[in-house]
């Protein structure tokens, strides 16, 4: 049995008192505090209400499961939402990708520039479309592709045909100089906005940018289907070839095929689910940019952090809140997990150095890439986040000293 002095610092007298006079609440107290302490704070949390549920027990119900009204619904309303003409349902991020890029016709011979810094499923893209990847560096603040790297690769590489940037953790990338090298060079722009729903460049949101973008609905993201993608355009060509893609190369239900496509169809199911998400996007992306306050306010004071930035005219929306921590990032991030805060490191490869990669051939030197895959760590911003855990998060984090003993 605990003794009551090595309770007084987070228990108060009156509960002493309670526990006092009766052992088995004491008991009970004790084991449920211990339960709460041990209790994880995720990095991510998805957010699935009551209305999610009904909607989507009533698809069961009807038994239409596969692509259908609620899908053409769901990209309407989706097509909206970014300010493009058309969108196209996939079954995720990564078919998405695939998709956008192949109703571009990119394939074989042409090169794409990129980031090598990202989850692997941008370049694979490319790849699997026939097409090289080109990976240029990145803007060790923003942590997103330096249109200046892209002007030097464009000198080097006359086969680019098209540029593949990445809104990366829920900021835009520098919109007008990208915007302006595709111009001069007559290049095709594709985003990846899979972390980005909702984020903004001068008012304007991503997605519509691009001859082309994609989303992921993956639950990690701040609008989820469980799994599933979208395609977005204004191109009616574009959004044509991506929905024969899609299909199977079938236009309608006729079989008869117009390409060699794939079944990278979404079901009724995750779109009645994608529907209630996108209700509430805007709500949900507000609070992630609340407790992203929070945390730039609370840990902004520490010498041995460097915190996420917002620039002037962006609009961030917090798929990750990453931290940099030059020299003691593993031992912040064991620290972390020991305490039950929920965090990860994107990325600790960059993507032509990873086994996959190097099998291929791929090399070159990355030196601010390589250094944020040494520095990053991700930590809890979720909007499912309470003020409790928020605050557990900062305070655990204050606690830390990179020199050894307690934080500040």
């Amino acid at each position: 049995m605990l003794e009551a002095s090595r309770l007084r610092g987070f228990l108060n007298v009156k509960f002493l008192q309670d526990i006092a006079e009766d052992a088995k609440l004491w008991s009970a107290k004790v084991k449920d505090f211990c339960e709460v302490r041990r209790e994880m704070i995720p990095i991510a949390r998805p957010i699935i209400t009551e209305e999610e549920k009904a909607r989507i027990l009533a698809i069961l119900e009807s038994g239409r499961l596969a692509a259908g009204e609620e899908v053409q619904e769901f990209e309407r309303r989706f097509a909206e939402y970014v300010g493009v003409r058309f969108a196209v349902a996939t079954s995720s991020g990564s078919t998405a990708l695939q998709v956008a890029l192949e109703a571009l016709g990119i394939g074989p011979g042409d090169q794409v520039i990129t980031t090598p810094f990202t989850f692997v499923a941008t370049s694979n893209a490319i790849l699997h479309c026939g097409a090289e990847p080109v990976f240029v560096d990145v803007d060790p603040f923003t942590f997103n592709i330096d249109p200046n790297a892209i002007e030097d690769a464009l000198r080097t590489h006359p086969r680019v045909r098209a540029l593949l940037i990445v809104h990366l953790f829920g900021l835009p990338c520098d919109m007008e100089s990208i915007g302006e090298l595709v111009s001069r060079h007559e290049l095709l722009l594709v985003e990846d906005c899979a972390q980005a729903h909702g984020a903004e460049f001068r008012g304007r949101k991503v997605g519509s940018f691009g001859h082309v973008a994609i989303f992921s609905f993956y639950p990690t993201k701040n609008l989820t289907t469980g799994e599933g993608g979208m395609v977005v355009t204004s191109d009616p060509e574009v959004a044509r070839k991506a929905r024969l893609l899609v299909n199977v190369g079938m236009d309608g239900e006729n079989y008869r095929y117009e390409a060699v496509g794939y079944n990278f169809r979404m079901t009724n199911l995750a779109a009645a689910m994608g529907l209630v998400q996108l209700g509430h996007l805007e709500a949900r992306n507000e609070a992630r940019r609340r407790n992203a306050k929070v945390l730039t306010e609370e840990l902004g004071d520490l010498p041995w952090l460097l915190l996420p930035q917002e620039p002037q005219g962006y609009r961030h929306v917090y798929n990750q809140y990453t931290l940099r921590v030059p020299e003691r990032r593993d031992d912040l991030l064991r620290y972390l997990q020991a305490m039950g805060i929920g965090c990860r490191v994107y990325y600790p490869e960059v993507i032509p150095r990873t086994p996959a990669y190097q099998k291929l051939g791929f090399t070159g030197r990355f030196p601010r890439a390589e250094r944020l895959t040494q520095e990053v760590l991700s930590i809890p911003v979720h909007p499912a986040l309470s003020p409790e855990e928020l605050q557990a998060v900062i305070t655990a984090i204050r606690a830390f000293s990179p020199a050894g003993g307690r934080g500040k």
